[in-house]
């Protein structure tokens, strides 16, 4: 009788644990959507403009990948890539390029990560977070030093912050 039973008991026990694996199959994610994703760089670039400074800002998804750039006329040329470069920086790492400049100098034991293709890690560059999650990030360059370029970036993150908050 036991023998009987065993292949329905190991059928069953199959069947129980396959919606699982199907459901372990697929993820899930937030992501900023494009339209906060440009309001979030327009705070961003309104915030420096008030300060005097000509930027360009970068918003990139929780992937590193560009959904906005925005780039002021007299911005320098350089500007555009090292904003997006911020911007991936801090997304792919999920810290903000500050924190990663500061445990990345010579000698220590992240310095490694300054040379990886992509990084840029210079001030301003800054991870967005909802319901503590990463959603995105936003890189700006251009304002007299990555301590400004990263008060602009707050100021854009900031000025959704109400919209991020579910």
């Amino acid at each position: 009788m036991n023998v009987r039973c065993l292949p329905v008991a190991t059928a069953l026990l199959i069947a129980s644990i396959s919606p699982i694996r199907a459901e372990e199959a697929l993820v899930a994610y937030r992501s900023l959507s494009p339209e906060l994703a440009l309001d979030l760089a327009r705070a961003a670039l309104d915030s420096c403009r008030t300060r005097g400074y000509q930027v360009a800002v970068a918003v990139v998804d929780r992937f590193g990948v560009t959904q906005v750039m925005l780039r002021d006329p007299f911005a320098g040329p350089h500007t555009p890539l090292t904003a997006s470069g911020k911007a991936w920086t801090a997304a792919s790492f999920k810290t903000s390029t500050t924190e990663l400049n500061a445990m990345s100098q010579p000698g220590m034991m992240q310095a490694g990560i300054r040379h990886l293709p992509g990084t840029v890690i210079i001030g301003g560059g800054l991870i967005v977070e909802a319901g503590g999650s990463l959603v995105g990030a936003v890189g700006v360059s251009g304002a007299p030093g990555g301590d400004a370029d990263e008060a602009c970036a707050k100021a854009g993150i900031e000025a959704i912050r109400d919209k991020l908050e579910f």
